[in-house]
């Protein structure tokens, strides 16, 4: 039987979410705060948190941050629900749609919730769900946990370089989550295959319609 578009975004954005933080529960009470595990050369677990946006970026303030991702995760949800029934609307544009909604979903989480439901322990040590004392913040200013590393190359820049001689340059540095992979497959597809049809997607379906005709 064939999923229809509407069990397909459930389906993704459950399943994203519950992967997403599953690996960060697991990696919170698992690792101390800078702990580095590798696995291999090109892959590392190292456990961080933010308090920004995807990869570790900041920007803003962390109350409004919080709030700009739950309207936008409103309005995705909104989005998918009025769309989903559409004949001319293709299921990978909603997957596409769903992996965006589930990966802002799994770091408003993190946001939301951490702060209240996990302690700060100092390394060593590793944090405790539900601490007796309480958590180290307050709803809505949770830091969002990150951990996939992937150090692929480095190497030292030449000395000739302007700005940048003689220094030490890895690829790729910044530290991201599930979530946050979600997010960024979910807008390479959109890019690569769905752009003309985020713009309008009717009048894409009809114009595609009459290039079969």
């Amino acid at each position: 039987m064939k999923l229809s578009k509407g069990y397909l975004a459930l389906f993704v954005i459950i399943a994203v979410i519950i992967i997403d933080q599953a690996m960060k529960i697991w990696v919170k009470t698992s690792f101390y705060l800078g702990e580095d595990l590798e696995i291999t050369s090109w892959f590392h677990l190292y456990f961080i948190e933010n308090n920004g946006m995807a990869f570790g970026m900041e920007i803003g303030s962390k109350l409004l941050l919080t709030l700009v991702r739950i309207v936008a995760v409103g309005f995705l949800i909104w989005y998918i629900c009025r769309i989903k029934n559409r004949s001319y609307i293709k299921a990978g544009y909603i997957a596409c749609l769903a992996l965006i909604t589930a990966g802002a979903a799994g770091n408003i989480i993190d946001c939301v919730f951490y702060g209240e439901i996990f302690n700060n322990p100092v390394p060593p040590e590793v944090a405790t769900i539900f601490p007796e004392g309480g958590g180290y913040g307050t709803w809505l200013h949770g830091r969002v946990v990150d951990m996939l590393y992937f150090p692929l190359f480095s190497f030292y820049w030449p000395d000739w370089m302007p700005w940048v001689g003689g220094e030490y340059f890895t690829f790729f540095q910044p530290v991201f989550n599930i979530a946050d992979a979600a997010i960024t497959v979910g807008m390479i597809m959109l890019i690569l295959f769905y752009s003309k049809y985020v713009s309008s997607p009717q009048s894409h379906a009809e114009t595609e319609q009459k290039n079969l005709d």
